[in-house]
């Protein structure tokens, strides 16, 4: 049987995401971290892993592109993008003018950056690890504590729903992606994802040179960003998602270009892309 690991414990949006790929017929591994997510399946302990990559208002999940530059080798074999509903909550009886501190995960604090200021204005956050281990922190705490919760968390841990829909934007998904040992075959609408350097053989132009590569191979690029090298400072990495599969021919040798010019190239992966369903829409 398939394992899922993902970020926990039971009620995450990661969970709600490795859901949505794996369906009743899988198990699920909950995991305290995303770096352990990522050891289970290096170690086989499950068979996949669910991380969150980037969410529409806050931007790219930072500790996963970390862990995809630098300490794995797995392969991403897809993508899913579901919708973030958040929920302030807190232990039953408890008002909103009671609460004086807020548990939350950083990316969900950040996402509700304006309810907090208008609602709850200086109140102390403290971060969570995930959105299900805020309700349960916030209702160990003696102090008259909320989190930042989902619903099912919320309903797993015996949490009282303040206030719903807290999140600045209605229209808030996050993107999470399935880690594998292999990524996926093409399909004919896939996408590629990879980073590169140039480390010593930096130049004026050399961004420009190597990005025209894709260009005049006809292959869309549909994301472009940096991340610090940790090696020297003012030296960055560059993530590029192209659309296309790595094994295709015209896709396969606009890489072998860019791999010529560059100091450091890993590709992440390919894997279909995903597209919104009328069912995912009306979730």
């Amino acid at each position: 049987m398939t394992t899922f690991a993902y970020l926990g414990p039971p009620g995450s949006y990661s969970e709600i995401a490795a859901i949505a790929y794996g369906g009743a017929a899988a198990e699920y591994l909950p995991l305290a971290s995303m770096p352990a997510v990522v050891t289970a399946v290096e170690t086989g302990a499950a068979t996949m892993g669910v991380l969150p990559i980037e969410n529409v208002i806050e931007g790219s999940v930072t500790t996963t592109l970390d862990l995809l530059i630098h300490e794995t080798d797995l392969r991403i074999a897809g993508e899913t993008v579901i919708p973030i509903q958040h929920y302030l909550v807190a232990r039953s009886g408890m008002s909103l003018a009671q609460v004086k501190v807020l548990y939350g995960h950083p990316q969900s604090l950040g996402q509700c950056r304006r309810f907090i200021d208008r609602v709850l204005p200086g109140i102390a956050t403290i971060a969570s690890l995930s959105n299900s281990a805020a309700p349960a922190e916030a209702l160990a705490d003696e102090r008259p504590a909320a989190a930042i919760s989902t619903l099912r968390a919320a309903e797993l841990t015996g949490a009282t729903v303040i206030a719903r829909d807290i999140q600045d934007r209605s229209g808030n998904v996050t993107r999470f992606i399935l880690l594998s040992q292999e990524d996926s075959p093409p399909t004919g609408d896939d996408k590629t994802s990879l980073c590169f350097g140039f480390g010593e053989r930096d130049r004026p132009g050399i961004l420009v040179s190597t990005l025209q590569e894709f260009a005049e191979a006809g292959l869309n690029m549909s994301k472009l960003e940096s991340r610090p090298s940790k090696d020297v400072l003012g030296e960055y990495i560059f993530l590029v998602d192209i659309n296309g599969h790595r094994s295709e021919p015209n896709v396969a040798a606009a890489l072998e270009r860019v791999r010529n010019k560059v100091g450091l190239m890993k590709i992440f992966g390919s894997y279909p892309c995903w597209h919104a369903t009328p069912a995912i829409e009306q979730h």
